[in-house]
């Protein structure tokens, strides 16, 4: 039946069976088959054909979302057995919150690869509420997120401390401040903030009130690499991670601000279910344990 459901997955996320058939490598008509074998299996329809489309109806929607979890379910249990057997192998499905998938996740993954080349790592990058729901349901075999998780259904370890600092661009006013200057005096500036959900955004929003600060004006980008360029074009001020502007202070193309109290920190958390683990997986978490405890990979 994981045969029916991967069939029936593709169809779906295709939209179309002659599309779903040609990446599956099968015929139209053994998609057609298999798709009409699941559905007398489950007792109704879950596809509304027509000559334009394939779509989803309620019952599918349910099976569709199910299914999914199944298939990644059964993907685990077979790499676990192979385990017993094998060296680390294997997919691993990895999501990571934005500036830890986009600034520090690629190097995890050279360095694993360098002496594991058949672990292959499937990458999501998504915000942290986002990475949250897909681990829950099975979507991801590992999440990293920036902040905590305070729930019981998963596993939440913190494995590293992100410093987070206000920056601006190199021409803003306050660079040249000798000393530190309090977060009130940053009031009437433009705050460039992150999006509801965001781990970034959370970090801000914890300052604040730590604070009790509220800026006059925010404006709310969905990228981490737009906030970075709207800072340095002098549009706004933000708080970011340490990790994510390596490349732009080396270069001179933003400055930090020196604020009184920060840098701030949050922890970046791995999350995962509680049930065995792969030795792909494993692997992976011990090399992201040494890359970020290796002092090499210090941000400043």
């Amino acid at each position: 039946m994981d045969q029916h459901l991967e069939v029936f997955i593709k169809v779906v996320e295709k939209e179309n069976f002659s599309k779903a058939a040609e990446e599956l490598h099968m015929t139209q008509p053994a998609v057609s088959q298999y798709i009409r074998t699941l559905e007398q299996s489950i007792g109704t329809r879950l596809l509304e054909r027509s000559n334009k489309y394939v779509r989803l109806n309620q019952a599918g929607e349910i099976v569709y979302h199910h299914a999914k979890e199944i298939i990644a379910l059964y993907t685990k249990m077979q790499s676990l057995v192979d385990d017993l057997t094998n060296k680390a192998s294997g997919p691993i499905a990895i999501g990571a919150s934005y500036t830890f998938g986009e600034y520090i996740l690629p190097h995890i993954i050279a360095k694993m690869k360098e002496q594991y080349p058949d672990i292959h790592p499937s990458i999501r990058i998504q915000n942290t509420k986002e990475i949250i729901e897909l681990v829950k349901k099975h979507q991801l075999d590992i999440g990293i997120i920036e902040g905590f998780y305070e729930e019981n259904v998963l596993n939440s370890k913190v494995v590293s401390k992100d410093r987070m600092v206000v920056v601006a661009s190199p021409r803003h006013s306050l660079l040249g401040e000798k000393g530190e200057i309090r977060l009130a005096d940053l009031e009437e500036e433009t705050w460039i903030l992150r999006e509801e959900g965001s781990g970034t955004r959370e970090a801000a929003e914890n300052l604040f009130r730590r604070y009790k600060f509220t800026p006059k004006k925010v404006m709310e980008f969905g990228s981490t690499q737009l906030i970075k360029e709207s800072v340095e074009a002098g549009l706004g001020i933000s708080l970011l991670s340490s990790w994510a502007i390596k490349k732009e202070l080396t270069n001179g193309y933003i400055g930090i601000i020196h604020v009184m109290g920060l840098p701030f920190k949050r922890n970046f958390s791995i999350l995962t279910h509680a049930t065995y683990q792969t030795k792909a997986l494993q692997t992976f978490i011990e090399t992201l344990k040494t890359y970020l405890g290796d002092p090499k990979t210090s941000r400043f």
